[in-house]
């Protein structure tokens, strides 16, 4: 089992910035592909950004390119969303998700492990 625990949400005014960070821990060699998805009230659960198990490779959604990077430190276990430039259209609950092999996916479907989730909410 693999647990995920985010933290770092918070309210911000618009074009400001936010760190998120997630912990992973359990039965995992640090080698699986992570992503950030979002959830706004009302809406589906969307994809944000991914990296790949070794880090060399990342993904991210048109709406966050540019103003968002996803890293992560397989020392610490842990992967961070940095986030610039905010906008109350980024308003939505942050999880962080963790999938079984090393390779990017957008799906949520593709990711078996989630976190609890972070409120970020951006005031405009």
């Amino acid at each position: 089992q693999v647990q995920l625990v985010e933290s770092g949400g918070g309210l911000v005014q618009a074009g400001g910035s936010l760190r998120l960070s997630c912990v992973v821990s359990g039965r995992t060699d640090g080698s699986s592909a992570m992503a950030w998805f979002r959830q706004a009230p009302g809406k589906g659960r969307e994809f944000v950004a991914a990296i790949t198990g070794g880090g060399g490779g990342t993904s991210y959604a048109d709406s966050v390119k540019g103003r968002f990077t996803i890293s992560r430190d397989n020392a610490k276990m842990t992967v961070y969303l940095q986030m610039l430039s905010l906008k109350p259209e980024d308003t939505a609950v942050y999880f962080c998700a963790a999938r079984g092999s090393y390779g990017i996916v957008r799906a949520v479907e593709g990711y078996n492990y989630w976190g609890q989730g972070t409120q970020v909410t951006v005031s405009s």
